[in-house]
């Protein structure tokens, strides 16, 4: 294992260690704990969900070319896994179960590993443009079914596995946190050249020399190959 120097994992803005100490020791540890801070939950909200799609909700998700996939393996390990396909991240199977194709990528199979292991998975989709957002939990299956993998065809490219998530529960999500974070004012947005890239994170993980981008950011490989 690769270890930074001290010295070089701290910046002037980072919290001190007795401030982090305090920090974790005032954690809260219980669900009564927390329903004293923030207040009873209204049962229209405790009950706004469902455990089916409706016509509506499928529209949305019609429209939805990008989610999150949170999935645990089976000692609690949580991973979270962006998926994204124009002109909808996920296909609507029937009204209790959607599908995603598993697209070519870095061969870690995360996701997959633990569904494996763990089927409950969490669903966070999102519409460019739109600040409300859908929340879909349930059970997942890998499937290698043809007909299934068929459907979940891009391009003229099928992908080798397809993610079939049953339907828990399904919910709108409020725009508050879209919202908050600015996420499709483009005025808001940094400067590209400012981030980090793929590559530069890479590196400096592994400690190894910036890399050379004088001809440009992100010219990554996997650009030209996404299915």
């Amino acid at each position: 294992m690769v270890i930074v120097p001290e010295q070089e994992r701290t910046q002037s803005d980072f919290i001190t260690p007795e401030a982090r100490a305090r920090m974790l020791a005032q954690a809260v540890t219980s669900v009564d704990e927390l329903y004293a801070i923030n207040g009873e939950t209204h049962p229209s909200i405790a009950n706004k969900h469902t455990a089916y799609l409706t016509p509506l909700l499928v529209e949305y998700l019609k429209n939805s070319p990008f989610c999150v996939l949170a999935t645990t393996n089976a000692d609690g390990t949580v991973d979270a896994s962006p998926r994204g396909d124009a002109p909808h991240a996920a296909i609507v199977l029937d009204y209790t179960t959607i599908a995603i194709g598993d697209r070519p990528g870095n061969k870690r199979v995360d996701s997959l590993r633990n569904i494996v292991t763990n089927p409950h998975v969490g669903l966070l989709f999102v519409v460019p443009g739109i600040e409300e957002a859908v929340r879909l939990n349930g059970r997942a299956t890998i499937s290698t079914d043809p007909e299934l993998l068929e459907l979940l065809a891009i391009q003229g490219k099928t992908p080798k596995l397809g993610i079939m998530i049953e339907v828990d529960e399904v919910y709108v999500h409020c725009a508050r946190a879209l919202l908050r974070g600015k996420l499709w004012d483009t005025g808001s947005w940094p400067d590209p050249d400012t981030v980090p890239t793929l590559q530069a994170i890479w590196n400096e993980q592994k400690n190894l020399p910036p890399p050379d981008e004088s001809e440009g950011k992100r010219q990554e490989e996997y650009r030209n190959r996404l299915y």
